[in-house]
């Protein structure tokens, strides 16, 4: 009677850890969500920073933790599943297979942190290229995970996942098959799986880059995802030519899986406080998590063997004001400390509305952050060092077209 009670109840908890998907629709073979290589080993995670909810199923701990070999607060620590015991799609590392974020990688990996709004490719520990991208709503944050990308799909179906939001819909039913290159499709050409319930996908406006955008995805234009595509299949050794790729977008008929030769790990971030190319830069808590405190503002600097007393007092009180301007959620309201709140850090699906009425207000979500979005300032005992500042940014606006010149008239 026991073990049927304890299996029950291992099944209900990972009904609940899998039901968040949103963007994800059907298995393509291929989740994501399991180990990737590691880095160089790096010191425990700041104690501060909010940890995510435990796994349904325990994982063995990493006695080699992958993520950058510096360590910085206001962040969500990346966690790191072990090579031997993966958690399950859609779930949550166990604490202890966590490991600290905030540096820089120096291997080749895909890092996304979420509170600026960008995403990089680092290649055997050099920023190579950044892009601006769309992240989740914070009723569908990205998560904070080590994942990895192993497969590239082309002229990808939707199906619509069990979600309140697509239950208000009146142009799109649960279940329902939508196909490559509908308008009704929200993937794009390309769609990038990176582990329940989370993609890479094309198919976002330039008015949608840097800003909330998606139900739990990184958000591209297709201008964009197509680069993502080619730098990928580049840095994995994939070949792949940018005339197959031009054909694959080209034939909205037939959706085209490409695996990769070797995965690409991507690194989830939550980092609100940060120290980039010299400067300190503070996001706003786009999720609600509570990062942007003195006390995580005090072990950044530390990091870098500065002390929040060393700065000048004009300094110091500009980095405090930052803290309260940034520590205030999309809508403007503040953040108590430590805080998660507005499911921003559950991945559990809401329980069905009962009315139709309900159902529509189940479906909202918040599309627009009240207010400026980050801080920077200038220290100069910081100069020099962090976070690399973005490399060949893709903005994912269109190059603008250069103005036809006159001919000059003659005299």
């Amino acid at each position: 009677m026991n073990t049927r009670l304890r299996l029950i109840s291992v099944l209900v908890v990972l009904s609940l850890g899998l039901s968040g998907v949103s963007c994800f629709t059907e298995p393509s073979g291929s989740t994501g969500a399991t180990s990737a290589p590691t880095a160089t080993p790096t010191p425990p995670a700041t104690p501060n920073a909010t940890p995510e909810s435990p796994s349904p199923t325990p994982t063995t701990p990493d006695p080699t933790p992958s993520a950058s070999p510096t360590t910085e607060a206001g962040t969500q620590p990346t966690p790191t599943p072990s090579s031997s015991t993966a958690p399950p799609p859609g779930s949550q590392p166990t604490p202890q297979a966590k490991a600290a974020s905030g540096g820089i990688p120096t291997d080749t990996r895909v890092v996304v942190n979420a509170p600026a709004f960008r995403m990089d490719i680092f290649e055997d520990g050099k920023l190579t290229k950044s892009y601006k991208i769309g992240i989740g709503y914070p009723e569908f944050p990205l998560p904070t995970a080590l994942r990895k990308a192993e497969t590239i799909i082309f002229s990808p179906t939707w199906t619509p996942p069990d979600e309140p939001w697509v239950e208000s819909s009146s142009k799109v039913k649960v279940g329902q098959k939508i196909e490559a290159g509908d308008k009704l499709n929200p993937l794009g050409l390309i769609k990038i799986p990176i582990g329940l319930p989370s993609l890479i996908h094309g198919g976002k406006s330039p008015a949608q880059i840097g800003r909330f955008a998606s139900h739990g995805c990184v958000g591209l234009t297709n201008a964009q995802v197509h680069d993502v595509a080619k730098q990928l299949a580049r840095i994995s050794g994939t070949q792949i030519s940018e005339e197959q790729i031009a054909e694959y977008e080209k034939n909205k008929t037939e959706t085209k899986p490409v695996k990769l030769t070797r995965p690409i790990p991507v690194e989830l971030r939550y980092e609100t406080i940060s120290v980039e190319d010299g400067k300190l830069h503070i996001y706003r808590d786009v999720y609600a998590r509570g990062t942007n405190t003195e006390e995580n503002l005090r072990k950044v600097l530390q990091t870098y063997s500065v002390n929040l007393e060393d700065l000048s007092e004009s300094t110091r009180a500009q980095a405090m004001r930052a803290l309260s301007q940034m520590g205030r959620d999309a809508n403007g309201q503040p953040v108590m400390d430590g805080a998660d709140v507005g499911n921003g850090g559950s991945s559990a699906k809401s329980p069905k509305p009962k009315s139709e009425q309900e159902k529509k207000a189940a479906g909202r979500v918040t599309r627009t952050i009240r207010g400026a979005t980050e801080v920077a300032i200038e220290i100069p005992a910081l100069a020099g060092k962090g976070y690399p500042a973005p490399s060949d940014l893709d903005t994912g606006s269109p190059p603008k077209k250069a103005a036809p010149s006159r001919a000059r008239r003659k005299k």
